[in-house]
């Protein structure tokens, strides 16, 4: 049994909270949030403490969930992998490259231990939630590229803004989906990146930007989002050789275009992508590397780190 406790009980701390409850072999020991217990319209049964280090005094625990604002997840994260915890920390992994590098460094540093005390070398568990790698239609596409030759991807992800992002900007809040998405998709590295971003109607971080990228082998991406727009799009595209695929992250719905002729007829066709909550297939890949190890599709603090290194230092991205 995993002993989880989740720091932050905001939208992403009350979901994760949610699909826990869902999974086998795992209880929920522990919660921590800044507003007392009694603010919740949910009454938690399970212990509540008013912040990170009560919590890691008096909870006996085995992995952390860090669902804290993005400012805080560097941090806040250190402390639970310096007391042993595996550690789940949503994206971003840190406000920025050095604070995510030194908590990756931290995390490879860690010494980790079996249940029974015995040493088992070095390397805390640590992962991100960059759930969309959990999304069926993604996985449904990797599926459909399997063997092809890939030319491009372009994936749009704009919508209004949201209230309770108030301390990072459209590209560490949401390219760093993105940015991940095209190297798990691709198995490529992106060797460049070109950003350009601006303020329309906020005035402390970026609300509007295009990213482009070369990776390997040739292939080029890019990436448009914004909060300026009134309803959500989240939507992949990728041209190959043999096809083009429209993947909609939010229908979890994918497209298939080909055999395209001179009077402009092609084949549509509807892939087949059976649908699921992201979120609970990545709570239960986490929770199976920390009893096993094996990481699977995860994105793990390495993945984390390089979508901010790619969004912090452009135009020339590290290979």
């Amino acid at each position: 049994m995993i002993r989880l406790a989740i720091i932050g009980l905001g939208v992403m701390g009350k979901n994760h909270y949610r699909v826990a409850k869902l999974l086998p072999d795992v209880k929920v020991a522990a919660l921590c949030d800044v507003q007392p217990a009694a603010a919740f319209s949910e009454p938690y049964p399970e212990p509540f403490f008013p912040d990170v280090d009560a919590l890691l005094a008096g909870a006996q625990v085995d992995a952390a969930i860090v669902a804290v604002p993005s400012f805080l997840h560097a941090s806040i994260a250190r402390k639970c992998l310096d007391k042993g915890l595996a550690v789940l920390v949503e994206k971003p992994l840190a406000s920025t490259a050095e604070e995510g590098k030194a908590l990756l460094e931290a995390a490879r540093a860690q010494s980790v231990s079996g249940p029974k005390g015995e040493a088992l070398g070095k390397g805390a568990k640590l992962a991100v939630g960059h759930t969309e790698r959990f999304n069926p239609v993604v996985g449904a596409l990797i599926r459909e590229l399997a063997g092809k030759e890939l030319f491009s991807i372009q994936i749009t992800r704009v919508g209004p803004f949201p209230p309770r992002i108030a301390d990072v900007g459209v590209l560490t809040d949401l390219s760093v989906h993105d940015i991940d998405l095209i190297r798990y998709i691709s198995k490529r590295e992106i060797l460049s990146a070109s950003i350009h971003k601006s303020k329309k109607i906020h005035g402390h971080h970026e609300d509007n930007a295009i990213l482009s990228f070369s990776l390997e082998r040739d292939l080029v991406a890019g990436i448009a989002t914004n909060w300026l727009t009134p309803f959500k799009k989240r939507k992949i595209e990728v041209a190959t050789a043999d096809a083009y695929y429209e993947a909609n992250l939010m229908t979890q719905e994918l497209v298939e275009y080909s055999a395209y002729t001179l009077n402009n007829a092609f084949i549509h066709r509807d892939c087949f992508v059976t649908k699921a909550e992201p979120l609970l297939s990545q709570d239960a890949a986490f929770f199976h590397y920390v009893r096993t190890g094996e990481a699977g599709e995860l994105a793990l603090a390495a993945d984390g780190l390089r979508a901010l290194e790619i969004i912090q230092d452009h135009p020339k991205g590290r290979a």
